[in-house]
């Protein structure tokens, strides 16, 4: 009993230590895509100044306005002052058009685009892992070249393009959804459709391609052996043996869908990250565009540690490499020692 507790606390000793490198491998990335956004910025035409002062505004009050936002300072100056703030006092800065800290804004407009983008992908995941399924057990069917065409399909087709297009058929044409806004169920069905269009391409694909490789393994032609019944083959044997592609292309797509939903968002009047980040770029708010970027960046580095550590969960294979991992100390064995019946 006390070494199963034992190794119980190693693997969990071993699963945080792997998250808390993981966590560490984030501090980069977070420092580069803060590099590369104020980079962008600081050296793009334009003063934000002039937006918010309008174009009566003198010279001296200008300069004085610079003066008191900072950007008068040296580059690197200004982006260590920014850094030392974000790691100090999580302050992504202060909007230049509503004088409201950046970060309250993102909170409260964080939950809409994660409703949307959580819409989409699950639309995305019943669908493009259903519509892999049926095109790999059926392979050169009819039902195989359908999956196939829907899937070249939504992969070809840009997410803006077809909210466009769904707008104009089924608000301004049959009038049966509206055509902006959030407030009811209605309102989320062509922004979902729209934006899961290609992830249900990318997921149908690698779910395909995953279970032809499984169904030809010998224990699928076991379980059918058996005379177990064909769908709890497929379910149960093989899609469970094929999730570990699948789930990592739906962290990948989780990523690109919170992008589309930004972009989405401007299309449909949704008040979320994606309108905030289109106003702030319009208006030069560099401190919005800077904060809501680096929101999405750290969510999506969060959303590939927890598919990681799902792996665990699917693949028992992976959750074996938890265990291996942790080394036992000298003279720690699961098995006592045999008496020595000489003494």
């Amino acid at each position: 009993m006390l070494y199963a507790e034992t190794e119980l606390l190693e693997r969990w000793g071993t699963l945080l230590r792997y998250i808390f490198k993981r966590v560490l491998h984030m501090i980069p990335v977070f420092l580069l895509v803060s590099l590369i956004v104020f980079t962008i910025n600081y050296f793009s035409p334009g003063d934000p100044v002039t937006d918010i002062l309008g174009p009566e505004a003198t010279a001296e009050q200008i300069e004085a306005k610079r003066a008191e936002l900072g950007l008068n300072d040296p580059y690197f100056v200004q982006f260590g002052s920014y850094l030392m703030k974000i790691f100090t006092k999580f302050d992504f800065g202060t909007s230049y058009k509503t004088g409201r800290p950046v970060i309250d804004e993102i909170l409260e407009r964080a939950p809409t685009t994660f409703l949307l983008t959580l819409s989409s992908m699950l639309l995305a995941t019943v669908l493009g892992i259903t519509l892999g399924i049926i095109s790999a057990t059926k392979q050169y069917s009819i039902f195989d070249y359908l999956a196939n065409f829907i899937a070249l399909f939504g992969a070809s087709m840009p997410a803006f393009w077809l909210g466009l297009m769904l707008m104009l058929l089924f608000s301004l044409k049959l009038g049966w959804l509206p055509a902006s806004g959030y407030t009811t169920p209605l309102h989320w069905i062509m922004p979902s459709v729209a934006i899961a269009v290609l992830p249900i391409a990318n997921i149908t694909r690698t779910t395909r391609s995953s279970m032809l490789d499984v169904i030809r393994q010998d224990y699928m032609t076991t379980a059918r052996s058996k005379g177990l019944n064909e769908s709890r083959i497929i379910i149960k044997h093989g899609l469970k043996n094929a999730l570990i592609p699948v789930i990592t292309i739906l962290g990948i797509q989780m990523g690109r869908t919170l992008g589309g939903a930004i972009v989405t968002e401007s299309i449909f009047s949704i008040p979320g990250l994606g309108l905030l980040m289109m106003n702030s770029i319009k208006g030069k708010n560099y401190p919005s565009i800077q904060g809501s970027i680096l929101f999405c960046a750290l969510a999506f580095c969060v959303i590939n540690l927890l598919v990681d550590i799902l792996y665990a969960y699917i693949d028992p294979r992976i959750k074996a490499q938890y265990v291996r991992s942790s080394v036992r100390k000298p003279g720690r064995s699961a098995v006592p020692a045999p008496e020595n019946k000489n003494e």
